[in-house]
């Protein structure tokens, strides 16, 4: 049976013709399959982005951004006097009130999965508890559930996966009962694909004879998909105003934090970013930065020790604002990027991509063969005409679990989880055992004063948070 012309035509008009070079062989399903693939590509446009890299890389290199970088201008640092203190209050009081009113929403994005961590799961199935093994997923439901019983509004949850995380990410919350959640408050939706392209021809490769080599498209994917899935009208139509955005790999980010929300209310902040004081210059975090009067953010890849360790006259390090990719963006200016399919740049990444020859067998190559094209959702920083730096507390609020040993590793996670819960203890006057583990639920506190509370009330026992009972 022969492809549909409309189909020949297109593929021709691309150079893509090879696409259906089994076409003869396929089943009525894998035929419906193959071209259901194809009509989501958009071949002009990943023609334009291979066109741009490879004018890109015969022009002469402009100057590097980290010479030319400054630090954030607009920005808030954590409270060192009376007087900021009083202001984080302020801030914190205002975006309670946000939270209160139902103006604000929360998406995690979930998407990757375990495996440098050597576990065969998506990532926010992950065990971090310390006494429990609560997941990942479960401590940011505990602490959505606490915040809409303190604030008395709905919150609702947007969980971004991926192809590879979908079905098992919704599975679980399905069979441990959305952890007390009401179902209807819980919205999963896959962030999208694109196809891979080899490198020097800038064909699309196949994985099977009837699929094409796709992938994710990155964490600015979240872009379109809000949109496509319908997402982006019904949190318009709910009266949400912003969305409280962060990864699942950081068991310790504060959800909807009221002072960071209302920081970004009082400076009427387009897009309000956390960001925490590196260790290091050269440690391995992207920061914020001013370039040509837009903020931007630079990858430590792209800088060398000296651009790095830049310091500005007196003597601070330029580059110190690490990115938490935790963030509160507007609803309005999502939609905004949302406009004529998606406003953010759209990224290659050199990799080795397996895929079928011409001769219908697997090659897995040896070295980067192909392109991959994905997105940042960090591109929207300088596309926003108003935007905020703040500056988080590094110990409370960002011990992720990106590393299977080492630094940002279930260990140095799982030991800051502790450390929090032990200080909340022992500014309450109950000191605890080095080496006791110590877990709190959200359910129980988010803070010292919370667990005062439960601990006068009777609620709870010391002996209860460290697995004593």
């Amino acid at each position: 049976m022969t492809a549909p012309t409309e189909l020949i035509e297109r593929l021709d008009s691309h150079n893509q013709s090879h696409l259906l070079r089994w076409w003869d062989e396929l089943s009525a399903q894998e035929r419906q399959h193959l071209q259901t693939e194809i009509s989501a590509v958009d071949f002009p446009l990943l023609e334009s982005v291979l066109l741009k890299s490879k004018n890109n890389d015969s022009a002469t290199e402009s100057v590097p951004r980290a010479d030319i970088a400054v630090a954030p201008q607009s920005l808030v640092c954590q409270p060192a006097s009376a007087e900021d203190t009083s202001a984080w209050e302020a801030a914190r009081i205002i975006g309670g009130d946000l939270l209160a009113g139902g103006k604000i929403a929360v998406i995690t994005v979930a998407g990757g999965q375990g495996s440098r961590l050597g576990f065969d799961h998506p990532k926010g199935m992950f065990p971090i508890g310390p006494v429990t093994d609560r997941t990942l997923f479960q401590i940011f439901a505990e602490q959505i559930q606490a915040k809409r019983i303190e604030c008395g509004a709905a919150i609702p949850w947007l969980i971004m996966t991926s192809s590879a995380t979908h079905q098992e990410t919704v599975d679980f919350f399905k069979a441990n009962q959305f952890f007390g959640l009401a179902s209807d408050t819980v919205h999963f939706f896959p962030q999208g694909s694109m196809p891979a392209a080899d490198a020097e021809t800038g064909k699309l490769l196949m994985s099977t004879n009837h699929s094409l080599c796709l992938s994710p498209d990155g964490h600015g994917g979240l872009v379109t998909a809000l949109q496509s899935s319908g997402l982006l009208q019904k949190l318009e139509s709910q009266g949400i105003e912003h969305v409280f955005y962060h990864q699942v790999d950081n068991p310790t980010v504060i959800i909807c934090d009221p002072a960071l929300i209302g920081l970004h209310q009082q400076h009427d902040s387009q897009l309000t970013t956390n960001v925490v004081r590196k260790v290091s210059p050269m440690e391995k975090m992207g920061v914020l930065a001013d370039v040509n009067g837009k903020l931007e953010i630079i990858e430590y890849s792209e800088m060398t020790e000296a651009q790095a360790s830049r310091t500005d006259d007196s003597g601070n390090g330029l580059f110190w604002a690490g990115n938490t990719a935790i963030h509160i963006f507007s609803l309005a200016f999502f939609k905004e990027l949302s406009e004529d399919g998606c406003l953010l740049e759209l990224h290659l990444a050199n990799k080795k991509v397996p895929h079928l020859n011409d001769s219908g067998q697997m090659v897995q190559p040896d070295a980067p063969n192909a392109f991959k094209f994905e997105r940042f959702i960090f591109d929207a920083l300088p596309l926003a005409k108003r935007s905020l730096v703040v500056e988080g507390d590094r110990q409370r609020e960002f011990n992720p679990v990106k590393n299977a040993e080492g630094s940002d590793s279930p260990a140095t996670s799982k030991a800051a989880l502790i450390r929090i819960y032990t200080e909340w203890l022992s500014s309450l006057g109950h000191e605890i055992a080095e080496g006791t583990p110590v877990e709190i639920s959200p359910l129980i506190a988010t803070d010292a004063s919370q667990l005062s509370a439960r601990l006068k009330a009777g609620e709870v026992t010391v002996e209860s948070l460290t697995g004593q009972m």
